[in-house]
């Protein structure tokens, strides 16, 4: 039997260690597992219970799209319901630019199958300057059915062109009631920031317009509307699948005015191919019957974006056709100053209707000859007479009795020089002048001073006088009223478009100006005396109505010392303004009005038969024969 023999170099496992090592890193794994596990426990837990309510609506909002519906615009119409700015629904081609990545291969694709002119291309480039990359941009609008059909055929070869249903604003009557109307326009960074200030930018989620001038402007929250909410249930592509709810939009209130759209049209066309404007207004409310300013333009270019072309054209005219003549424009009233000159030297007690001067032609003042119009003078001149002849001199004479400051504080009380109020923004001040006004207007100490020859000519309408038609109108008004003064509004009424309710602007009179009712009728007979047998007589021959009126000429430039004014001989657009203001009827006055035609010479020649016809209409009903254009 043999001898096992052990070899010493061969170790002996302690497998009993070893066991133990494995069991505690098992246990130390374990536990690390299970703290893991827990881990994952608490944030299920927190996510699935804790936060279950803000996940689900996140959740839901994914699912649920919010769609804005922009509510439709209330409509303005005048005293006899003749519309001036209504809606109508049209398709019209929209581009996102962030979506589409040449516009300009877009833009020429679609007008291989769209007709897409010059003009389109300028205004959305012009869109393009003024908006932001992501929103959606019309190329071209009012699309017909057909244009409609052909670009659903190849809509798949446009990512991020739309055809899409909207409202459009119209303003039928044109440029007739450009300037009073107003118009709207897609919305700017500047109004959204404004919205966002005065808390509104919520209701103009959706809306791409607002009202940019005129009433459009002015009565904007109330020609809104409210807008209206579409919850959409959609697929993860983000197409729509079904509406959940919806709340529809409020449409905007409508505008019920006090223009008379006829009496405008009369008005309008009275004007010719002459420049200028007139304001009527009904003298016991203050209600704006006429409000003309010629040459307008057509708002409905500026609905979509105007293109450069047509604003350059427009902002470039020499006839500014832009600007609001008749209550941004400012011109000398020339004689239409005269009765409330010769109502202020009443008031101060500086002359009786009765006292008299003698008129030689001219009146000297510190060596300078102020002229009269009649060479030879109008002999003995009373207050009535001074206003039926337009005697300049007897005005020359009065102006230097009661000085400049005594004329300001009397003429303030009318409104001369300073805004009226009206229902629409962009009204001018004009200039009443005064050693206070000229103080602050100038600034070399030798400018500042008022000097006493300056009055002079403020007392026939001239030198630094300088006021709208709107405040001429509103101070005959005031004056055919008894001087009570009322604000001039262009709204009557706002009517709620789901109920009929009617919210009146209410005539609010702002003031009785305290002037005797016998100094008052001193100077309304002399104004009746202008269109019996003064200078407004042959405008007014065989009326069969009686009227008050007023003739005015103004100077445009100033004349040399000793040179005679031929007209002539003078550029057109250097020539006399033609001024008229009137009421009627005397006795009871339902209207009062001024009309300024620009350049055309004699106030008694351009002016008052413009006003003659506008007077007939509302007085009579009658309307002007046809003409050929030129007053």
């Amino acid at each position: 039997m043999s001898e096992l023999s052990i070899n010493p170099g061969i170790e002996i496992r302690d497998s009993e260690r070893e066991l133990d090592r494995f069991r505690r890193r098992l246990a130390i794994l374990g536990v690390f597992v299970l703290t893991l596990f827990g881990l994952l426990f608490l944030r299920f837990f927190y996510l699935q219970v804790i936060q279950h309510g803000h996940y689900s609506t996140l959740a839901e909002a994914n699912r649920i799209s919010i769609l804005p519906i922009a509510p439709h615009r209330g409509i303005i119409v005048d005293r006899n319901g003749i519309q001036l700015a209504h809606n109508y629904s049209a398709y019209t081609l929209e581009i996102t630019p962030s979506k589409v990545q040449s516009l300009e291969d877009t833009i020429d694709g679609l007008a291989a199958i769209i007709e897409i002119t010059p003009r389109d291309r300028r205004r959305f480039r012009k869109l393009l300057e003024e908006s932001k990359s992501f929103e959606s941009l019309p190329i071209r609008t009012r699309l017909s059915d057909e244009e409609i059909a052909r670009f659903a055929v190849h809509r798949y070869r446009f990512p991020g062109v739309e055809a899409k249903a909207r409202l459009f604003r119209q303003y039928p009557q044109g440029e007739m009631f450009s300037h009073v109307v107003g118009h709207i326009g897609r919305i700017n960074q500047r109004e959204v920031e404004q919205l966002e200030k005065d808390g509104r930018l919520a209701n103009y989620r959706g809306s791409d317009y607002i009202g940019k001038t005129g009433l459009e402007q002015s009565y904007e929250k109330f020609l809104h509307g409210t807008t209206g909410v579409e919850e959409v249930e959609v697929d993860s592509g983000g197409r729509a699948v079904r509406t959940l709810s919806r709340t529809p939009p409020v449409s905007g209130n409508n505008l019920v005015l006090n223009l008379d759209a006829k009496l405008q049209e009369v008005a309008y066309n009275a004007f010719g191919d002459r420049k200028g404007a007139l304001v009527a207004i009904d003298p016991a409310t203050g209600g704006i019957l006429a409000f003309v300013s010629k040459p307008g333009f057509d708002p409905n270019l500026f609905v979509d974006g105007i293109d450069p072309q047509s604003w350059s054209e427009l902002n470039g005219s020499p006839d500014k056709p832009l600007l609001n003549r008749a209550s941004a424009g400012t011109y000398p009233p020339g004689s239409t100053f005269k009765p409330f000159m010769a109502l202020a030297a009443l008031f101060y007690g500086k002359r009786t209707p009765q006292q008299t001067i003698s008129d030689p032609g001219y009146f000297m003042f510190g060596g300078h000859r102020f002229r009269d119009d009649k060479v030879d003078g109008h002999g003995l001149v009373d207050m009535y007479k001074s206003i039926v002849v337009s005697c300049d001199t007897y005005y020359y004479v009065l102006a230097n009795d009661l000085g400049i400051d005594p004329i300001a504080r009397f003429m303030a009380l009318f409104g001369f020089g300073s805004r009226t109020g009206i229902d629409i923004a962009g009204e001018a001040t004009g200039v009443l002048p005064s050693t206070e006004w000229k103080a602050r207007r100038f600034s070399r100490p030798e400018q500042k001073k008022w000097y006493a020859g300056e009055t002079i000519s403020v007392g026939i309408g001239q030198g630094y006088n300088n006021y709208t038609p709107l405040q001429l109108a509103s101070a005959m008004a005031t004056l055919a009223n008894d001087g009570v003064m009322f604000r001039p509004h262009i709204v009557n009424y706002i009517e709620d478009i789901r109920t009929r309710d009617k919210q009146l602007v209410e005539p609010t009179p702002l003031r009785n100006l305290g002037i005797k009712q016998e100094h008052i009728q001193v100077i309304k007979q002399a104004l009746v005396g202008v269109n019996k047998e003064g200078t407004g007589a042959r405008a007014f021959a065989d009326a069969p109505y009686t009227s008050g009126g007023k003739t005015g000429t103004a100077q445009v430039i100033a004349i040399k010392q000793g040179e005679k004014y031929v007209e002539s001989r003078v550029a057109e657009q250097h020539r006399d303004h033609a001024l008229f203001i009137a009421y009627a009827p005397a006795d009871k006055p339902t209207i009062a009005l001024a009309v300024v035609s620009e350049n055309s010479g004699f106030g008694a020649r351009a002016a008052a038969p413009v006003a003659r016809k506008v007077l007939d209409y509302h007085l009579l009903g009658k309307l002007p024969a046809a003409t050929d254009g030129k007053n």
